[in-house]
């Protein structure tokens, strides 16, 4: 009787045992479960970046192109040029022909004080000649020969001005035709610079130093890899959620199982649905349509063009 009361008791201390366990088995696997749906994305996508194809915007040799592909350059940083020797020549020969156009300007003031010297005599005279006529020194005769020689002079003064202020027009014109060229030619020499116009890192160099550069030809190719930019896809369901300026996390994928943290700002949400990219996973995999959303996150240098990443959106 006393070995079956002990056996019952080793039976009742292991189902104990057991049962106690299971019950930690289970709150791990519950824990775990509750953590998965935490920490799920709920969109996915592939980090993309600002790119521009720097492209000549002269022609001619270039002198001076020294840059590697890999390269950190700054925004507007000179890069190289492109030959200028006939755009300065050109400008030469232009500013030259300003000069000779200033030249041809006429001073009316100079030009045109004889004649308002003898329109000044001739009403001197008249005063006398009608001082004259007063005291019957003089006859009315001399009086309208001396007003008709003032109507003259006054109207050859009056064409003389309109003829000399048309020429300083015509001039003026020419003149400013010229200064056209001339800022075309300085504006064509500041084109020969070649420089980024954002700061990033040269993708691809697609010209090199000697060779000739055309209007339009492909220099390099430069990218803005300090902010980068998850496109990623989410659900109709999901579209409600998020809002030009939101906050969300963002997680680059490092390899194995291994991913960084970052802090996203929702810049773009496409208007238009679309079938789901084939590379894309979503947390609905049974939506046909999804909508393309695209996320700014500032690279501390881990994230790379074309990497994998994911999104979720905090509540």
């Amino acid at each position: 009787m006393k070995k079956e009361v002990t056996t019952t008791k080793k039976k009742n201390s292991q189902f104990t045992i057991h049962n106690s366990q299971f019950l930690i088995l289970l709150a791990i696997i519950s824990l775990s479960g509750c953590n998965s749906g935490k920490n799920q994305a709920d969109a996915s996508g592939v980090f993309e970046t600002k790119e521009i194809i720097v492209s000549a915007k002269g022609g001619g040799e270039i002198m001076y192109f020294n840059i590697e592909e890999g390269q950190t350059v700054e925004a507007f940083e000179i890069l190289g040029y492109i030959d200028t020797t006939q755009l300065y020549l050109k400008r030469l020969q232009l500013e030259m022909n300003a000069k000779a156009i200033k030249n041809q300007f006429v001073d009316i003031s100079k030009q045109t004080a004889a004649l308002e010297q003898q329109i000044a005599t001739a009403r001197t005279e008249k005063a006398r000649i009608e001082s004259l006529l007063k005291s019957e020194a003089a006859t009315p005769k001399q009086l309208d020969d001396i007003n008709a020689q003032i109507a003259t002079l006054e109207k050859q003064l009056e064409a003389t001005k309109t003829s000399m202020q048309q020429s300083n027009s015509g001039v003026e014109d020419t003149k400013s035709g010229v200064a056209v060229q001339i800022a075309q030619i300085n504006d064509q020499i500041k084109n020969s610079i070649i420089q980024s116009p954002i700061a990033g890192t040269i993708l691809t160099k697609y010209a090199e130093q000697g060779e000739l550069a055309i209007q339009g030809r492909p220099l390099f190719k430069v990218a803005d890899m300090n902010n980068m930019f998850l496109r990623a896809y989410i659900t109709a369901s999901q579209l409600t959620e998020l809002k030009i300026g939101q906050q969300v996390k963002v997680f680059s994928d490092m390899g194995k199982s291994d991913r960084r943290e970052y802090q996203g700002t929702v810049t773009w949400i496409s208007d238009k649905a679309e079938f789901t990219p084939k590379t894309i996973q979503t947390r609905d995999e049974r939506a046909n349509l999804v909508y393309a959303v695209k996320v700014l996150v500032k690279n501390d240098g881990y994230i790379k063009k074309g990497m994998y990443g994911e999104l979720r959106i905090e509540n």
